[in-house]
């Protein structure tokens, strides 16, 4: 599996250069970068494949921090499971009715992630999940197809990157590539592939081998 995360990483990779560039190009219209925490707020989801990446990070900060975290993604969990008992451990949603989802994960939640330090700096920047490295700007695929056409509201204040061209990237082909990955890793440890398996990251500091065995699959 160590495999698959690598090349997830350089996937990853890939979109950091793409958000690198963008600010290159416009630096005086995109505030976004390390350091600003204004979208890390509430919960959304992300795939196991991005979970098991993150965990890859969490594993590797000191013990007090990683302490930090897992208390606050335990509270996280535990308020979760209280009010919404079908999700429990291992915290997959797939198998919850997807109305649920818009309960549990409210745009107006201003919870601040776990994984925030106390100055407001993402402890796992470098494995952070894709979803937080593709936020902030409209997804456009160089085809001109618009896949995510919102932006944060401190980017572009004064102007539409919907109709700017270099901000564009090849996501379709990106997302292919990732899909293949995940199914990839699925079929390794489940025994066949599916196409989607969600959490959130409170649970991604507490998955490990055993917990993942207990996965039901969509």
């Amino acid at each position: 599996m160590e495999d698959l995360l690598d090349r997830y990483g350089e996937l990853l990779g890939e979109v950091d250069r793409w958000f690198d560039g963008c600010l290159k190009r416009y630096p005086d219209r995109i505030v976004c970068g390390q350091g600003c925490s204004a979208c890390c707020r509430g919960l959304f989801d992300i795939t196991l494949l991005d979970a098991l990446y993150l965990k890859r990070g969490f594993d590797l900060l000191p013990p007090l921090e990683r302490q930090v975290v897992q208390e606050r993604s335990a509270a996280r969990l535990m308020d979760l499971s209280g009010q919404w008992p079908e999700f429990k451990a291992p915290w997959t949603l797939n198998h919850i009715a997807e109305e649920l989802w818009d309960e549990m994960m409210p745009e107006e939640d201003e919870t601040p992630c776990p994984l925030l330090s106390d100055t407001g700096v993402c402890r796992v920047y470098r494995h952070r999940p894709m979803t937080c490295r593709l936020n902030g700007i409209p997804l456009i695929d160089t085809s001109g197809e618009e896949l995510f056409d919102e932006w944060c509201t401190l980017n572009f204040v004064e102007s539409d990157p919907r109709r700017l061209e270099d901000l564009r990237h090849g996501f379709n082909d990106l997302f292919t590539q990732e899909l293949l990955l995940f199914r990839e890793l699925t079929r390794r440890m489940f025994g066949r592939a599916v196409n989607e398996l969600d959490t959130i990251i409170p649970a991604a500091a507490f998955l490990d081998a055993d917990m993942l065995k207990s996965v039901r699959l969509p």
